[in-house]
């Protein structure tokens, strides 16, 4: 499902009435419909509508009207005065009034939101640009102080629909529902903290704008991802799932480089080298089992560039995929290492952690590379390779993952709430999984495992990406189920990703 910003969903308002002649009555009516039939289904008695100038303010009022003509306790408040007023705003009101359905041309008092069962929310919507401030702003501050039911048309008031910044306060909703296409501000922070539940009604946009390439971000769900799943033939072996290649480990650092190795035989790899220093031989032929070791020239901490020649010899003769960087290390020889890779491999790479900190000493590395490949940066990580702050990468995190991808020629996961992948085409994915018991130390490392495991076996590195966060948040899902989020840890996200993908391959096989 596509996921726009109020320009672009403006346009499509715009396009459906002029070119496909459907009026803007008839969508108001339908937005309104949907809505009423929500509210009725809440079981409530009394309700408040707070209408504000705009277009959300007449969805608001031909709402009220709806449910007011069955018998519903309904008022509805003008909070703006009539020469504010929408052209499809004062028509609703002119319709309510033939109706006989008061309108109160004031704020609600305390009392009377207070003995309300639900208040809705239709003040702004979408368009609002500018900070709420004064009266409204203690409207505002009162109604969430209350603790009602708070059911928001559109996008709670407040929130920017492309940035889901407040704007100078917001009504925090436990319900909003919204029409044709879900907006960014639904799931970027603070925005998707004052969303609450969201609901996506058709009101009759056509497909051939609500799916038009033009709108480039997405949001990611079960059925696309399902569509990813690399297929099992019973005619296999462990040669057709993959060979990856992991570099990754130094003194102290272990546990990164085992991590990404087992997520990638969780993911179902057939094959996974770890290409280590050979100082550490002992300590990690201890910990593997499924696992192979190649055992490299070294220093005191880290793999050094003497092992350069049998690292593009094992990769250009055995390796599907290479995954390159958690706890490797940050020194000469390991960029030198990254440098040679990036230059002679044959095979696609991801690079992760300490690998995307020795790419910001000269990220241009990647936008030169003959082969494919994909960041998975954090914002820390992020913010050190294009030297621009976390705070500025954290308000625009898909502009600049998309900005990164086109300029580096890559793909991007951007890690974080929610995960943002984007690849040089501007093609950009919000995921919809994951909780907070997965910001923990490895759960990185797992991640990068899991979308190499998924090249391997043959998808794009977009794909690998789409498909590998997905499957990356739902295991840590399903891990907190049992776990909590207060307990969960890297390798319950391992655990977890064969009974991620079992859900959803179980749900393939139903279908037939």
């Amino acid at each position: 499902m596509k996921v726009v910003t109020s320009e672009e969903m403006s346009k499509i308002d715009s396009l459906t009435i002029e070119k496909y002649g459907i009026p803007s009555l008839v969508l108001m009516e339908r937005a309104a419909l949907s809505v009423s039939k929500h509210l009725i289904d809440l079981g409530l008695n009394k309700l408040i509508i707070l209408a504000g100038p705009g277009n959300n303010g007449g969805d608001g009022i031909a709402i009220g009207r709806i449910l007011k003509n069955k018998n519903i306790d309904t008022k509805i408040y003008q909070l703006f005065s009539d020469d504010k007023l929408s052209n499809e705003c004062k028509l609703q009101i002119n319709i309510a009034e033939k109706f006989k359905i008061p309108i109160f041309k004031r704020y609600p008092t305390k009392k009377e939101l207070s003995e309300a069962d639900i208040i809705l929310d239709a003040i702004f919507g979408t368009g609002l640009k500018r900070k709420i401030e004064g009266e409204l702003e203690k409207l505002v501050k009162l109604i969430n102080s209350l603790k009602k039911l708070v059911v928001a048309v559109d996008i709670p008031s407040g929130i920017s629909s492309d940035t889901g910044e407040i704007l100078g306060c917001a009504i925090k909703a436990n319900i909003t529902i919204t029409f044709g296409l879900p907006k960014r501000g639904h799931f970027l922070f603070p925005g998707r903290d004052y969303t609450g539940k969201l609901f996506i009604e058709d009101i009759g946009f056509p497909r051939d704008l609500t799916e038009s390439e033009e709108l480039k971000v997405s949001l990611i769900n079960r059925e696309f991802v399902c569509s990813l799943i690399p297929a099992r033939p019973f005619y296999s072996h462990k040669g057709t799932y993959g060979h990856v290649l992991v570099i990754a480990g130094s003194l102290g650092k272990t546990g990164a480089a085992l991590m990404t190795a087992k997520a990638c035989l969780r993911t179902g790899s057939g094959l996974v080298t770890m290409a280590i220093p050979e100082s550490l031989n002992l300590v990690f032929q201890s910990q593997v089992l499924e696992e192979m070791l190649i055992s490299l020239p070294c220093n005191s901490h880290t793999l050094s560039k003497e092992s350069i020649p049998e690292i593009l010899k094992f990769i250009n003769e055995k390796a599907d995929v290479v995954a390159f960087g958690p706890g490797v290390g940050i020194n000469e020889d390991t960029e030198e290492i990254l440098k040679s890779i990036l230059k002679d491999s044959s095979c696609p790479v991801i690079i992760d952690a300490d690998g995307i900190t020795l790419l910001s000493r000269n990220r241009e590395l990647l936008s030169k590379a003959k082969i494919k490949t994909i960041i998975t940066p954090h914002p820390g990580e992020l913010s050190r390779l294009i030297k621009i702050s976390v705070k500025e990468i954290e308000k625009q995190r898909i502009e600049i993952a998309q900005k990164v991808a086109k300029e580096l020629k890559t793909v991007v996961v951007l890690k974080g709430v929610p995960t943002v992948i984007a690849d040089h085409n501007e093609i950009t994915f919000i995921n919809s999984t994951g909780n907070p018991g997965m910001a923990t130390g490895g759960a990185g490392d797992v991640l990068t495992g899991i979308i190499a495991s998924l090249i391997g076996q043959g998808l794009s590195p977009l794909n690998a990406a789409v498909l590998g966060v997905y499957l990356h948040g739902m295991a840590g899902d399903i891990g907190s189920i049992y776990k909590g989020c207060h307990g969960l840890i890297a390798r319950d996200i391992i655990d977890n990703i064969p009974n991620a993908i079992k859900s959803l391959t179980d749900e393939i096989y139903r279908k037939y």
